[in-house]
């Protein structure tokens, strides 16, 4: 068992300035739930949705957080912030580990155009490595619309999708579903944290790696601490999804390819989950 504890915090946010009240809210959640590991924000929970908040990384409200970090010594996934680059926007996320230090930056392939104006499309999947536990890689809100990115990440070997979001559409069931399906055909752990209050409509949905919800919130404030373990992601994908379908192996060995795959890499990892075969008893 490789047991790891993350708590998603769904906030009621008001539309900019929520640095100090997030500050709170992680602070209530650690000494309520002391056993958490990792903290994960919803997309944009700092800065809020106006394009008017991006700075350049590192900036001030990136190192408070990474102290914040070290002070707790917890992971802290920020959610997102609005990052500024040579005259471009990025909507990116950052993870911090316990030691307070940056570990991955990861910016929005799809930003939700033409909705999310002056926003650029990041370029690359991110992964990160949790000593002794696994890989995480990141998501962010529409990104999931497109299963490439999904897939993506799994090739870098993630065996958990971290994936803030920010929406009060009415599309939010739909998302829901691809939370669910997102889990299943990458058999992996989704954790998808949505906001709530005036800016979002909830419902963050944890899901794991055979496509089980492990908990489905409202769509009020809720702090969301689970337990996952990722030993169930690595028997799934060596034995088949509840025995049965092995989708990562068979994408391995169809001995196709897809013009738009763009998966230079998927070897690398794919090729350790040993060959496409009905499990043996006792196996």
């Amino acid at each position: 068992m490789k047991p790891f504890a993350i708590a998603g915090l769904q906030l009621a946010l008001p539309p900019s300035g929520n640095e100090a009240l997030v500050v709170k809210k992680i602070r209530q959640t650690m000494l309520r739930y002391p056993w958490v590991q990792m903290v994960m924000l919803s997309e944009l929970a700092i800065c809020g949705a106006a394009t008017g908040s991006a700075e350049s990384l590192p900036s001030a409200a990136e190192d408070r957080l990474g102290a914040l970090a070290a002070e707790l010594g917890i992971w802290l996934v920020n959610g997102s912030l609005y990052e500024k680059e040579d005259g471009k926007v990025y909507n990116t996320t950052t993870v911090h580990s316990p030691d307070g230090k940056v570990v991955a930056r990861y910016r929005k392939m799809y930003p939700f155009l033409p909705y999310e104006k002056g926003v650029e499309c990041g370029t690359e999947p991110v992964v990160f490595d949790v000593p002794g536990v696994g890989r995480f890689g990141i998501s962010i809100c529409y990104d999931m619309w497109f299963p490439e990115t999904s897939r993506a990440l799994v090739s870098l070997g993630a065996e958990v999708i971290l994936h803030p979001t920010l929406t009060n559409s009415i599309d939010r069931d739909v998302e829901c579903a691809m939370v669910r399906a997102t889990a299943a055909q990458q058999q992996c752990y989704v954790i998808d944290i949505n906001g709530a209050g005036d800016q979002a409509n909830g419902r963050s949905v944890i899901a794991g790696p055979e496509g089980e919800v492990i908990h489905q919130a409202g769509e009020v404030e809720e702090i969301i601490p689970v337990e996952i373990d990722l030993e169930r992601v690595r028997r799934s994908r060596e034995r088949g999804l509840m025995g049965l379908g092995q989708p990562l192996k068979s994408f391995r060995d169809a001995g196709h390819r897809f013009p738009h795959e763009g998966l230079a890499n998927r070897a690398e990892y794919f090729d350790t989950l040993g060959p496409l075969a009905i499990p043996k008893r006792g196996e």
